[in-house]
């Protein structure tokens, strides 16, 4: 009996630090960059006016025509620190990468942002897919080919903004594009976050299928679904349970394909009220082939101080990763002191990133609640680089060790397995809206190939 107590207690020990989701150690492997100030010109075809964008991604959304006239700044949260980059700008931005997918060949699908952070102030910018090709020797990221969306057959049903225009290019106005999976017919399918919908596109890009969302028989919509309205009168509320830009930021995809399950970002309201239903986002199934909700839904449960989750990704059939942030960005050890904020004399950042991690989840162990078992994770903010090679390390305090890595972005949103030990994880720079890495610069985007056999074969 006593050998038997003996052997349970040293089984119990030995899976302990799994089930308490155990950190493990980053070692980075690669630092590949695409500078912030990276542009495109739009498709043949369309319209003249999109050869500029950002017009209305001033204060109040007014119209500015005039390019380059509205300074970019990271806004009130993080101190209205100024960017280095001003609005409107010349041509489509490349930026705000916010879902990655491997192609298989070392190049990478990534979807772009809607393009300036909501639906008002971004008609003029073109929703986009970019297959880019990092080059870790190098430290920099080619754009091999751009896929601009587009709903030639009125697949959407809502008015687009260009929606008497022969192309009818989609814009950040109509849809809000946060991660990717391939779709059978060699398209893609994308979540989304106004609706928040899954969208299937085929290969050119041409919108096939939206796909409304639906939680245990009931609608979940944001505010921004296009069937929502201002009601007529200042005491009526507008029914709604997913939270501004709280939609499908992670959706990962089984890998015989047959399953996709989408994560919302933020907890959704309490029904009937303005609080969060609890600190865990909902993560819906979708059959793949019939494109439709399973009905099963399973629970993540947020880490302390984390408040959004940036991406989502299968790397077997049952274990998938999972990136959980707070909205801080930063080096920590650059804080503004209490009560103070930010100026050119004493430059510091008022929210700094704290809690930035990939976590790895176990989607086929759910306890009696619902909840997806965590098994560990790594964490971005205390990244080992004994080889120095981080390309930039931007803003933090003198005696920072050379040989730690961070990713102090308000916003991190790609992560994927290379292979059976490496990682990649990239941020959405939010242009010109962010500046994580240096204190008055608009953050490029960056792509971290990190070392993690030890997180990679935890179960």
């Amino acid at each position: 009996m006593r050998r038997l107590l003996l052997a349970t207690a040293a089984a119990l020990a030995l899976a302990a630090p799994a089930l308490a989701d155990t950190r493990f150690e980053a070692v980075l492997a690669g630092h590949a960059i695409l500078p912030a100030a990276t542009f495109v010109q739009p498709p043949p075809g369309a319209p003249e006016s999109l050869a500029t964008s950002g017009r209305f991604a001033g204060p109040d959304n007014a119209r500015v025509e005039e390019r380059g006239r509205v300074p970019g700044d990271t806004g009130a949260v993080h101190g209205r620190r100024a960017t280095g980059l001003s609005l409107p700008f010349a041509g489509q931005p490349v930026q705000g990468f916010s879902g990655i997918r491997p192609a298989g060949d070392g190049s990478y699908w990534v979807t772009q942002d809607n393009g300036f952070g909501n639906r008002r102030n971004s008609a003029d910018a073109l929703l986009m897919l970019h297959r880019i090709r990092p080059d870790f020797a190098a430290g920099t990221v080619a754009i091999e080919r751009t896929v601009f969306l587009s709903d030639p057959d009125r697949v959407a049903a809502f008015p687009i903004v260009n929606e008497h225009t022969p192309g009818r290019l989609l814009t950040g106005a109509d849809f809000d594009l946060e991660s990717i999976q391939p779709a059978a017919d060699g398209g893609f399918w994308l979540g989304e976050e106004f609706g928040p919908f899954l969208l299937r596109v085929d290969a050119e890009g041409r919108l096939r299928q939206v796909v409304q969302t639906v939680l245990d028989g009931e609608p979940i919509r944001s505010p921004d679904h296009p069937a929502l309205q201002v009601a007529a009168t200042p005491a009526a509320g507008v029914a709604f349970r997913a939270r501004r830009s709280g939609g499908y930021e992670g959706m990962a995809m089984t890998p015989d394909g047959a399953r996709i399950w989408a994560m919302l970002e933020q907890p959704l309201f309490a029904a009937g009220s303005d609080r969060p239903e609890g600190a865990f986002l909902r993560v819906l199934e979708l059959d793949a082939a019939r494109g439709a909700w399973t009905g099963r839904s399973v629970r993540f449960r947020l880490a302390e101080g984390a408040t959004a989750i940036g991406d989502f990704n299968f790397i077997d059939g049952r274990r998938a990763l999972v990136i959980e942030r707070d909205n801080g960005e930063g080096d920590p050890g650059m804080a503004c002191a209490a009560g103070t904020q930010p100026s050119a004399a004493a430059p510091c950042f008022p929210l700094p990133a704290r809690v930035k991690r990939v976590t790895l989840v176990d989607m086929e162990s759910v306890d009696a609640e619902g909840f997806v078992r965590k098994i560990g994770h790594v964490d971005l903010m205390a990244i080992r680089d004994p080889r120095r090679l981080a390309r930039q390390h931007g803003d933090r305090p003198p005696g920072t060790p050379a040989e730690l890595a961070t990713m102090p972005f308000f916003t991190i949103e790609n992560v994927a397995a290379v292979d059976g030990e490496h990682i990649i994880v990239g941020n959405d720079n939010n242009l010109p809206f962010s500046a994580g890495r240096h204190l008055g610069r608009a953050d490029d985007n960056e792509l971290l190939l990190l070392h993690v056999p030890e997180l990679l074969a935890a179960r």
